[in-house]
């Protein structure tokens, strides 16, 4: 232990002795304990094990700790900090939002009678919870065994706080049965309707339980054990909230969704531990219950006004979802053997075919000198029609799939078997995306530049003059170049709305499950009427397994179009640089210039399209992948390991990276001599 620790503790301590059962004493001895902040979390433990040793040898400090905290308890209300405390609140997500902003400019003000207010006071440094966590059940334990309780009277506090725990355990199961008949809940699992629900009955057991328990009190008897009832109830009531996020894919999610499905297990956790602290064989000195919930209110207490925590919170299962949705047509961008490569190839040269006649509707476009904000809504059409018509022909642009496969990887990581064989299998998933990956670029930039270099011949011969003059020929060059423009950052920037694009389809994908779209369709009587049921119905099926890859396409293709414009408007440098129209732009400016292009730009063209394809993909891809694991509240640090191991892949077999390896072809079973003979044909 430090210097410091004992007698800092024994100065609390004496305080205390003064002035037994005031809240500010009991926050110097809580200030004695709290470790320094040049000091780990870690150093509570020694000054937790200070204090269990003053306590053992003095009698007046144990005696004065006992008192204060039993005074503590019977001259509060504690209901607030047992049902409220780290349970977000019935307001839901907006309105709590918005109080949280509003108490962190304008707290609320300090409640004497309130457990919670005063338990505020006592943990009120926001890294409380840490080193509180950092503390160990054994640690705990003694300190409670130094308190010696069973040498104190018995005193009204003990009966006092055991009846505010009834009521509290009250309160929460009647909000899990609220919240658990809510028409969300109930709109994802029909079950809970056409059975019975267990949370029509956790009610009526609770008040049973509570009423017996309130009666052994006043009988003096020992409290009866019936909590077991209600603790089997719970158990159904966890069946029924894990049938509701497994069947949040087939029926869509809202934040609404899970803001109930947080509360609703928030609240079942807490009225656990409140019926494990009840049990009459519960015993703090051995059973942990106690500490842990010392540790979450600390950490409600501390973090009560964070809007981070609040959006986190919120907004981590909504992500999965969403994450999830891309994920489902992300099986679709990893080629498994030489047969799906060969078809992704043939796939991207489609969409490189289409992405030439865009590009030069762009350049006529940018002739036209339309006004500024028009002539960004032109650009954004004219990418968000092509990309969609890529789509609806099944071709492949090949900046989209980063997106997509990001979902797939993070899956690998939260499969549930051992880690070397879940590492193992990640990085043959990678090499799989990554020549993939290759295929679908090769595709796209090997029919992009002689489609445009042929549309460039062609309107020459026709019209008799290029499709840009030699100035603009010129700037498409310096576009694309690496060293003298900005073409990397503004690389990066195309990434960041790929990264969204992939976003928004799983936002839609869940939207048109959530709102029941194809059904809505399919439903719809002047649809039926005009296309007919069977069309009708066809529609709806083509909605739903599209809606969300069309959404993401029309949108990257405005951002596209409109960044130049809004970078105009604003005074700033923003544009965008994609991979498959820059190759596009250097076959255009090529062939104006009438291939009279020295070798160095032409080399140098060449690596700034390769770079900007490479900082596309990059900054798309682990932007998704990032999105992935924290929806699934997965590190990082997990991928670490992945880096040697693709390394050494890469150095033994580097094809593997590029090409997918040959199908293996099974060896005939031998014949056996005697079966040849049998066989034989007989002279």
């Amino acid at each position: 232990m430090t210097e410091h620790t004992v007698p800092d503790l024994e100065s609390a301590l004496q305080r205390l002795c003064r002035e037994t059962g005031q809240t500010d004493a009991l926050a110097a001895l809580v200030s004695a304990l709290r470790p320094d902040k040049r000091q780990p979390p870690q150093q509570a433990t020694v000054s937790l094990q200070a204090l269990s040793f003053l306590l053992e040898h003095h009698p007046e400090y144990r005696q004065a700790l006992r008192q204060s905290l039993c005074t503590l308890l019977a001259e509060s209300r504690q209901i607030p900090l047992y049902t409220e405390a780290g349970i977000l609140a019935n307001d839901g997500f907006g309105s709590t939002l918005m109080h949280r902003l509003g108490e962190r400019v304008l707290p609320m003000p300090y409640n004497p009678d309130s457990l919670r207010d005063r338990f505020g006071r006592l943990f009120n440094h926001p890294d409380d919870h840490l080193w509180l966590a950092a503390v160990p059940d054994a640690a705990w334990h003694a300190l409670w065994r130094a308190l010696a309780w069973s040498e104190a009277t018995q005193q009204d506090s003990e009966r006092q706080t055991r009846l505010q725990l009834l009521e509290s355990v009250q309160v929460l199961s009647a909000r899990i049965t609220a919240i658990g008949l809510e028409p969300e809940l109930v709109r994802v699992c029909p079950e809970v309707e056409r059975f019975a629900s267990p949370f029509m009955h956790l009610n009526a057991e609770v008040q049973h339980y509570v009423d017996g328990y309130r009666q052994s009190l006043v009988d003096g008897a020992s409290p009866p054990e019936d909590e077991k009832q209600v603790l089997v109830l719970l158990e159904q009531c966890d069946a029924i909230l894990a049938k509701v996020r497994k069947n949040a894919a087939r029926y869509g999610i809202s934040v609404s969704l899970t803001y109930h499905g947080l509360r609703l297990a928030q609240s079942m956790a807490r009225l656990r531990a409140l019926l494990e602290l009840l049990s009459p064989e519960h015993d703090p000195a051995r059973r942990p219950e106690l500490f842990r919930l010392l540790v979450d209110f600390a950490r409600a207490e501390n973090r009560k006004y964070s809007v981070r925590d609040l959006l986190k919170s919120n907004t981590e299962l909504l992500a999965l979802q969403v994450t999830e949705h891309a994920g489902r047509h992300g099986e679709h961008y990893i080629a498994e053997d030489r047969r799906d490569w060969s078809r992704m190839g043939k796939a991207a040269m489609g969409a490189g075919f289409i992405v030439g006649f865009m590009a030069l509707i762009k350049l006529m476009l940018a002739r036209g000198h339309l006004p500024l904000l028009w002539e960004g809504i032109a650009f954004g059409l004219n990418y968000a029609i092509g990309f969609i018509i890529v789509q609806l022909l099944h071709f492949t642009i090949a900046t989209k799939q980063p997106a997509m496969t990001a979902a797939r990887l993070a899956a690998v990581l939260q499969a549930q078997y051992g880690r070397k064989k879940q590492l193992e299998e990640l990085a043959e998933l990678i090499v799989k995306v990554v020549r993939t990956q290759f295929v679908a670029i090769m595709g796209n930039v090997m029919l992009a530049i002689p489609t445009a270099a042929l549309i460039a011949l062609g309107w020459s011969a026709l019209f008799g003059a290029p499709v840009v003059n030699a100035a603009k020929a010129q700037t498409l060059l310096h576009d694309i170049d690496p060293l003298h423009s900005l073409a990397l950052p503004h690389a990066a920037i195309a990434g960041v709305f790929l990264f969204l694009s992939g976003l928004i389809a799983g936002y839609y994908d869940n939207k048109a499950i959530y709102r029941r779209i194809p059904e809505r369709i399919a439903g719809h009587t002047l649809l039926r009427k005009v296309l007919g049921e069977s069309r009708a119905w066809r529609l709806g099926h083509y909605v739903e397994h599209n809606l969300g890859a069309l959404a993401g396409n029309f949108y990257f293709g405005m951002f596209l179009g409109l960044t130049g414009t809004v970078g105009t408007i604003l005074g700033l440098p923003l544009d965008i640089r994609h991979i498959t129209f820059s190759s596009a732009n250097l076959a255009f400016a090529t062939v104006a210039l009438d291939f009279q292009v020295p070798l160095s730009a032409v080399l140098l063209g060449c690596a700034g399209v390769a770079l900007i394809g490479a900082i596309n993909l990059a900054v798309s891809f682990f932007l998704a992948l990032w999105v992935a694991l924290r929806s699934r509240k997965l590190s990082g640090s997990l991928l670490l390991p992945l880096i040697p191991m693709l390394a050494k892949r890469f150095l033994r077999q580097p094809l593997r990276f590029f090409l997918p390896p040959a199908p293996a072809i099974e060896a005939p079973a031998a014949v056996e001599p005697e079966q040849t003979q049998q066989d034989a044909p007989k002279n």
